[in-house]
């Protein structure tokens, strides 16, 4: 992120200013090479389980399709459900994946060039339609696919937990109470919740 963002923050807020410091520069880059269809069946993949297993599971649905890079929309939705199964998708997540699918054949999931033209709460909007996709997945996108400046997702347990920690509070913020806390951090949230994320990495 910019160091107009980093500038900002710092003026907004003393505690966040000062966790800067002991976390360092932002290394917050987006993967913007990777398509919206691509993201989300990644963030589908990731739902209830670590990286490593997600990671093995991605690799083996990839495996399935061994002349592309990443299957396509047309792969998936053709894919069966025994096929699926075996490379470790759940049920649910087999579903998930298949609307995926079908909602960028029919163009309610933009491509990589459509999505960067539209607002975050049209992105919100269209993409929680799809099964399996939420606000927090989308959120998600917005930071790490899109690179959206102010994005805070105030449902995460990390960017709670960052914030109850770093500004000495014993229970977590409620969604609620965070979002209005973060008004200050506009229009840079999305680098304040990085840090806020980063602050779990501290020693305490």
């Amino acid at each position: 992120m910019t160091p107009a963002a980093i500038d900002h923050l710092r003026g907004a807020d003393p505690i966040l200013a000062d966790l800067i410091d002991r976390v360092g520069a932002c290394s917050l880059k987006p993967r913007t090479g990777r398509s919206p269809f691509e993201a989300l069946v990644h963030a589908v993949a990731h739902q209830q389980l670590n990286g490593t297993a997600a990671g093995t599971i991605l690799k083996r649905v990839q495996a399935l399709f061994p002349h592309r890079r990443f299957p396509t929309p047309e792969d998936l939705a053709a894919a069966t459900e025994e096929k699926l199964r075996g490379a470790g998708l759940s049920r649910a997540k087999i579903a998930a994946v298949r609307d995926i699918a079908a909602h960028t054949l029919a163009g309610v999931i933009p491509t990589a060039r459509a999505i960067r033209q539209l607002e975050d709460a049209e992105i919100m909007k269209r993409l929680t339609a799809v099964r399996g996709v939420g606000p927090w997945t989308v959120e998600m996108l917005l930071i790490f696919t899109l690179g959206r400046p102010d994005v805070l997702p105030v449902t995460d347990y990390g960017v709670r937990k960052g914030f109850a920690r770093t500004y000495g509070r014993r229970d977590l913020p409620t969604p609620k109470a965070l979002l209005a806390f973060g008004e200050k951090w506009r229009p840079h949230r999305s680098t304040a919740a990085w840090y806020l994320w980063r602050s779990l990495e501290l020693p305490e």
